[in-house]
């Protein structure tokens, strides 16, 4: 095995837990002495750590999972007046910053889904290979997986499947789903992954290599509608180009199409690389308002070889980055998810 970079070494929160990308993270946000910055999904820590050890003046860490607070203060006290954690969304960010006295940054990073500690706590619900009870909530608010795949109709819940987790077998899952709730509710992880791969079927290996798990995209599909993450994923966008300030720095690192598509699209429309936007951004005209970003680098950048081979998690990761301009931040739009 190849030995972890000396920034992963510094920045491991546990044994088990490695910040994805850190390298690449750390190098796209520059961050300086004396300026301020935003971890909007602490989770561990590992980025947070990190930006800190740059001697910043201020990091404001953002996250709705409760149990963060354990390695939250553990920075807190080893960075003391320099670090503190914002309990809420990221997509809250401006609120949350101005309710505490800050107006602007200059630095955000996001580290989009859900993290390798939630995936490891069987009780969060996540996991379709530990069992535990079906929640899937980031937080504590809000309605459950098990109330998602117990209450809504079958028509309603292939569509979620499909549009969220890319599930071609969506229908397939959805009417097995239906039927075995007629004999017992779901309630824990273990019985609802069983019954979705045996209704998506097909092999386990396919031309020598293994094939994903049959739950995985219904998994993925359940926790990104439980949570909003993709609703929340845009707000976010949003709310880090009204708090950048001039040349501060965006740092958006995804693990799945769905994620990486609405970061590329925002960033090619405030940058002015195309003259309009997804179904979520509809086109302007001619009267396009001054981008607000210009981009790093074109396209995303993936984990290196090596960090792969440590850290199987990155192998997805893709990270998009571009830089906020003097330009005011274009006026908010409804958008219909």
């Amino acid at each position: 095995m190849i030995a972890p970079s000396s920034a992963h070494e510094r920045n491991t929160v546990s044994q088990d837990h490695i910040s994805v990308m850190l390298d690449e993270v750390l190098e796209a946000l520059n961050p300086e002495n004396n300026k301020v910055y935003v971890d909007g999904t602490f989770g561990a820590g590992g980025y947070s750590r990190a930006i800190l050890q740059k001697g910043v003046s201020m990091l404001w860490a953002i996250d709705r999972d409760p149990t963060v607070v354990e390695a939250a203060d553990l920075l807190k006290n080893e960075f003391k007046g320099k670090f503190q954690l914002l309990e809420g969304c990221f997509s809250d960010m401006e609120k949350l910053l101005k309710a505490n006295g800050q107006d602007y940054v200059d630095g955000i990073v996001l580290d989009i889904g859900v993290s390798s500690m939630q995936l490891d706590q069987a009780e969060r619900g996540f996991s379709f290979m530990k069992d535990g009870p079906l929640d899937m909530r980031m937080g504590h608010q809000g309605q459950t997986a098990a109330d998602v795949v117990n209450e809504m109709d079958e028509e309603e819940l292939a569509n979620i499947i499909y549009r969220y987790g890319e599930e071609r077998a969506s229908r397939r899952v959805a009417k097995a789903i239906v039927e075995a709730r007629t004999e017992k509710n779901f309630d824990r992880t273990l019985e609802l992954s069983r019954v979705v791969e045996k209704a998506v079927g097909g092999p386990k290996y396919k031309k020598g290599k293994r094939q994903i798990h049959g739950a995985t995209r219904t998994f993925q599909a359940l926790r990104i509608y439980v949570n909003d993450e993709l609703g929340e994923l845009r707000r976010g966008l949003e709310a880090a180009e009204r708090i950048l300030a001039p040349g501060g720095r965006l740092c958006v690192v995804t693990f799945h199409s769905l994620e990486d598509r609405i970061v590329k699209e925002f960033f090619k429309l405030k940058s002015g690389d195309i003259s309009r936007g997804s179904r979520h951004m509809p086109a302007r005209g001619t009267d396009m308002p001054e981008p607000t970003f210009e981009m790093m680098y074109r396209g995303g950048k993936k984990a290196s070889a090596d960090e792969i081979k440590i850290n199987v998690r990155s192998r997805s990761a893709k990270l998009r980055a571009a830089v906020r301009t003097d330009a005011p931040a274009w006026a908010q739009e409804e958008k219909n998810d």
